[in-house]
């Protein structure tokens, strides 16, 4: 590793309310990885916006290369090498990949019109440096997966040409093979001498990349180590300043007949192809599989927000038909979804609003409604979930994920739905707030609730499940109970389709 390029000396950043980074220090070497840490709200991402020019911070300066420098604004930054890739995307739906790498950079003729075979080929030679060469230039970003998405995001920031790189979260939506890809390139650019800030909750990819560690909690620095002068066991500990025992919480419980099932479903677009699977009350079932096998497709159609083309689903035994989300909820089913800010909040409105979107009619069977009762019925929640905010009545879009995850569940607890789906419910959330809804989900079962979890990591489907459906390329090709458990069998069904776990169809 080279010179110190970067330094963020104490640094304190104030939000009403609340000190969101006290005093903090923080250095960046030419070619290192340098992994943030630390619990949702504990000030990752505000210091990584603090050094990326989104945020001013009320005390402490950033030096690069050895001098002051003062930004006002990410375009600052930015002129200074510094770029980032969010975890929640950037890009414009509706224009193309290409379009979209070279926004308000247009390569343009000699004739100033849109040079678009040039954007085409160098937006083709980036995404082929990511080995994402399948995602097509030309297409609208709306078209694209969540998975394709990131890929084109982090295309994007190497259009750049940068010294320093911010990564948030950049793995969250990634399968295998693109998170192999990213972390080839990831060495690639700090071989490069380029500076690399990674702000991950993944512990199983930090030896892999990573060469320092800073912990964060509630705002303070806590240490930076080497990346092989901690346990992972001592890395929680700092993270959430209690001993973490126990991650995975599951009680044995009686499972009381099927609450869903479903008979060969399939969609219109050929990513659910004759699906069967089902849930009994108390169970926690999950569906294992890479991105694009399938999954989240099934939840959609259990949940009526992609019509069924055919099959059947059964809600306690009985035929129904699910047209819609409104109808899905009126048979008592619910759903975490994968996506928290386009389909799980509205990010204007406040955490009490959010808490009660679903279950209006159940507290307010009248059509009273009482916004003291409202707020009562948050604060209840907020205090159960532990969700940290100073007030029920702030707007959801300034809570971290953790906590902006935390109101999604509030919404469907304070509904009480008997079946719930959970679609990757610890996305790119911290240690504490995962434990915290796996405490949750086990309650819930405990409860008599059937549970479905669709989740891309794998120890945490075995850790939390019942049984686990393995899906690959639309069709269920596994189902494992708890004893047969077998991390290895399972990910080789996932990425095969065949061999290590009993046939789901046969």
């Amino acid at each position: 590793m080279g010179k110190t390029i970067l330094t963020a000396s104490h640094i304190t950043k104030i939000f009403p309310g609340m000190k969101a980074l006290d005093n903090v220090d923080f250095d960046l070497r030419e070619g290192e990885v340098h992994i943030l840490v630390g619990e949702n709200g504990a000030g990752k991402s505000t210091l990584a916006k603090v050094m990326l020019g989104a945020y001013k911070a009320e005390e402490g300066e950033i030096t690069l290369d050895g001098k002051v420098v003062k930004f006002n604004g990410t375009k600052d930054a930015l002129e200074k090498g510094i770029v980032a890739v969010y975890q929640e995307f950037t890009l414009v739906p509706y224009i193309s990949v290409a379009q979209n790498i070279f926004l308000n950079r247009e390569y343009k003729t000699k004739l100033g019109l849109l040079d678009h075979k040039r954007m085409e080929a160098e937006a083709q030679a980036l995404l082929q440096s990511l080995n994402c060469e399948y995602i097509d230039v030309k297409s609208y970003v709306k078209n694209l997966s969540v998975a394709e998405q990131q890929m084109v995001e982090i295309a994007k920031a190497l259009s750049f040409k940068p010294r320093i790189m911010v990564f948030d979260e950049p793995t969250a939506t990634l399968s295998e093979r693109e998170v192999d890809s990213l972390f080839a390139q990831i060495h690639r650019l700090k071989a490069e001498g380029i500076g690399i800030i990674y702000v991950s909750h993944r512990m199983q990819e930090f030896p892999l990349i990573g060469d320092r560690i800073t912990i964060l909690r509630d705002g303070v620095k806590i240490k930076t180590v080497g990346i092989n002068d901690c346990t992972n066991e001592e890395l929680v500990n700092m993270m959430v300043g209690r001993d973490v025992s126990q991650v995975y919480v599951r009680t044995e419980n009686k499972h009381s007949g099927v609450a869903l099932k479903a008979e060969n479903l399939c969609d219109y677009h050929g990513r659910v192809q004759n699906v069967n699977l089902t849930v009994e009350k108390g169970e926690i079932i999950g569906i294992a599989g890479l991105v694009g096998a399938g999954r989240t497709e099934t939840a959609e159609l259990l949940y009526g927000i992609q019509p069924i083309k055919s099959g059947q689903v059964y809600i306690n035994g009985k035929a129904v038909s699910i047209k819609s989300p409104i109808q899905a909820t009126k048979l008592g089913i619910g759903l975490v979804s994968e996506d928290r800010k386009k389909q799980g909040l509205a990010l204007d409105e406040s955490i009490a609003l959010n808490t009660v979107a679903v279950s209006l009619k159940k507290i307010f069977p009248k059509f009273f409604l009482s916004y003291k009762k409202i707020r009562e019925v948050a604060l209840d929640y907020k205090n159960q979930l532990r969700i940290a905010t100073t007030s029920v009545n702030k707007a959801c879009k300034y809570l971290s994920g953790g906590n902006q995850q935390k109101v999604v569940l509030a919404k469907w607890l304070s509904f009480d739905p008997d079946i719930l789906i959970f679609d990757e419910p610890t996305r790119g959330i911290d240690v504490g707030a995962k434990m915290e809804i796996y405490g949750l989900m086990n309650r819930l079962a405990s409860e008599g609730k059937a549970i479905i979890m669709i989740s891309s990591e794998l120890p945490e489907v075995i850790g939390m499940s019942d049984r686990i459906y393995i899906m690959h390329e639309g069709r269920m090709v596994g189902e494992v109970h708890r004893n047969e458990f077998d991390s290895e069998a399972i990910g080789a069904r996932m990425m095969l389709g065949t061999g290590g776990a009993k046939d789901a169809e046969g």
